[in-house]
């Protein structure tokens, strides 16, 4: 059964750090762009970031440039997300999904995928 789980959320304070996770079970990642979208509550679900299925390139929303940073560990079936300097707007439930079909491309519009995971919560408040 194909199954993404996402961790690593939790609750800090404007400035600090969080590690998400996102591991693939019943399925390889390995040939899949993969990515990272995001919910905040009364918002629309919104794509965060991307990377290649090789690794070699990543994509970023702009509020999220130079504070984020994507990888991929294909041999652990995982991705992840380095969350720094985290705002109160960074505030949402956080959510990986791979593309639909295998190679490079990522759609970015949530719309695009019909399977989710149950997320991660990640809150930034003082």
């Amino acid at each position: 059964q194909r199954q993404l789980v996402e961790s690593g959320g939790g609750w800090v304070q404007p400035g600090e750090s969080l590690r998400l996770s996102c591991a693939g079970s019943g399925f390889s990642l390995r040939y899949y762009a993969i990515g990272w979208f995001r919910q905040a509550p009364g918002k629309e679900r919104e794509f965060v970031a991307a990377i290649t299925w090789d690794g070699g390139r990543t994509f970023y929303t702009d509020s999220v440039k130079g504070r984020f940073t994507i990888s991929r560990d294909n041999d652990k079936n995982t991705l992840y997300l380095q969350m720094d300097s985290l705002k109160s707007e960074d505030t949402a439930v956080y959510y990986c999904n791979q593309a639909p079909t295998t190679g490079w491309g990522f759609p970015p519009q949530a719309s695009a995928y019909d399977y989710w995971g149950q997320g991660t919560q990640v809150t930034v408040s003082s």
